[in-house]
């Protein structure tokens, strides 16, 4: 009998700052394994997954189905410490790299650079590539077990966590993840047209997915041009009348899940200043005497940024001065939980949302945001809800954990399965060299294809 192996997908969250790594390892953990291994041990061959991998064995064709950094990753761990294995990387759209195409902010391409160290992996000799594959749609887990010694699913979180309170189904109300495909060209959010017309954005949360709505709907339109921002989000920016966001947490400071890189581009962003309560912060310092340094460094600059008097220093006072003239604004709102969204007269569009102040109970990242019974109206026209992501399930045929975000198990092989016409790396490399010479002619560095028919008319399926 074949060992089987998989992933086991615990609910993703980006939103929280951290994205879907702190997920996978604690289901890697969960499965039995270390935190690099994201493997489930299959059935029926002692020793599992690690019996394919040793020498006196066959070598082991290994499934990843999704190509966002999990799966590359994966591929990358396999081809380097086993000599003999190969890998096939599965993904339901026809171009590769996930979140770091489609999850990674334009104007940040430093970060999108490990897209060179994918590439390398999937032209390796013992790595296949097959866009346009969708697994439990085009193949069956059932046919999957037949081909594969293992399996990792590594497909990523594809919805998002709902809020839960009457009006988020208002027009206006957002998933912070559908705002991020829009912009990144994710296709399935090509048609958001998020309305853009108030001046006052609100966004649920204090991740970095968060941060990076604020600072693109806030960004000076020529810093975004230089990115491979889509046109059509672009256009719209460009209209935009938001000129205010406020980024709002149940808990405190010192419960905030962005980092400190994203934090410092947003307190320096051209032509938008940062708004935040002294009183949110005094007295802080004693309290991150002891934590560890990530924590404190980043709450001394939140400490700094409120704190400091404008001024004190000559560059300070020209920063001041530059920052009193900024015509945007951003400011952080703590101790806040969600409890409607508000309508129009009408009924149709979101106006503003009520808010359960809330006190905390415990300390550090453990505290509990519990109500105390005050309630508070913001006028917003734009709410953005940036909770976290969840993944969904993959197959009738898989066992799936609701409340968990669990899968189970699963194994297989993706091959040859009729009606599907895999896109092969080759194939990617022409989408490519069509997106870099489009954003090329416009100035960017690439324009990005957001129609997967486009996508596959230019490789002539």
């Amino acid at each position: 009998m074949l060992s089987i192996a998989l992933s086991r997908l615990a609910i993703g969250r980006r939103g929280g700052g951290a994205g879907q790594p702190a997920a996978a390892a604690a289901a890697a953990a969960a499965a039995g394994m270390g935190p690099g291994g994201a493997c489930w041990r299959g059935g029926g061959v002692p020793g599992g997954f690690k019996r394919w991998l040793s020498s006196s064995a066959p070598a082991p064709r290994v499934c990843v189905v999704g190509s966002g950094p999990a799966g590359f990753y994966t591929a990358q761990h396999i081809l380097k410490h086993h000599g003999g294995a190969r890998v096939d990387i599965y993904e339901k759209l026809p171009v590769p790299f996930g979140l770091v195409r489609f999850g990674v902010a334009p104007d940040h391409p430093e970060v999108k650079n490990v897209i060179n160290a994918f590439t390398q992996t999937a032209r390796s000799e013992r790595c296949a590539y097959y866009g346009n594959v969708t697994v439990g749609r085009d193949v069956t887990v059932a046919e999957l077990r037949q081909a594969y010694h293992a399996v990792v699913l590594s497909y990523g979180a594809e919805d998002n966590r709902v809020l839960g309170i009457p009006g988020e189904n208002l027009s206006g109300v957002y998933s912070a993840r559908a705002f991020v495909g829009w912009y990144n060209g994710l296709p399935e959010n090509r048609d958001l047209k998020p309305d853009l017309s108030c001046e006052t954005a609100l966004i649920l949360g204090h991740g970095n997915v968060a941060l990076d709505v604020a600072r693109i709907l806030l960004s000076p339109l020529h810093l975004l041009r230089k990115t491979d921002i889509t046109d059509s989000s672009l256009a719209a920016l460009a209209c935009s009348k938001v000129k205010r966001v406020w980024l709002v947490g149940r808990r405190g400071p010192l419960q905030v899940a962005f980092t400190i890189k994203e934090l410092r581009e947003m307190i320096n962003l051209p032509g938008a200043r940062p708004v935040l309560n002294p009183a949110d912060f005094t007295g802080l310092e004693n309290a991150i005497k002891d934590a560890p340094r990530p924590r404190k460094r980043l709450t001394e600059l939140l400490i700094k940024t409120a704190l400091e008097k404008p001024g004190e220093k000559m560059m300070e006072a020209q920063a001041a001065a530059a920052q009193a003239a900024a015509p945007r604004e951003w400011g952080l709102k703590f101790q806040r939980s969600p409890q409607e969204v508000l309508p129009t007269a009408d009924g149709r569009r979101a106006r503003g949302i009520r808010m359960a102040l809330t006190r905390l109970e415990g300390l550090g990242d453990s505290a509990k945001a519990v109500p105390t019974g005050d309630v508070e109206e913001l006028e917003c026209g734009l709410v953005l809800s940036s909770i976290g992501y969840r993944s969904l399930p993959l197959d009738p045929a898989v066992p799936f954990d609701t409340q968990r975000g669990v899968i189970p198990n699963s194994s297989g092989r993706v091959e040859g399965v009729p009606g599907v016409r895999p896109v092969s790396f080759s194939d990617w490399e022409k989408i490519d060299a069509a997106e870099v010479a489009r954003g090329k002619a416009a100035g960017k560095p690439r324009e990005k294809i957001v129609d997967p028919q486009e996508m596959l008319r230019l490789i002539s399926h």
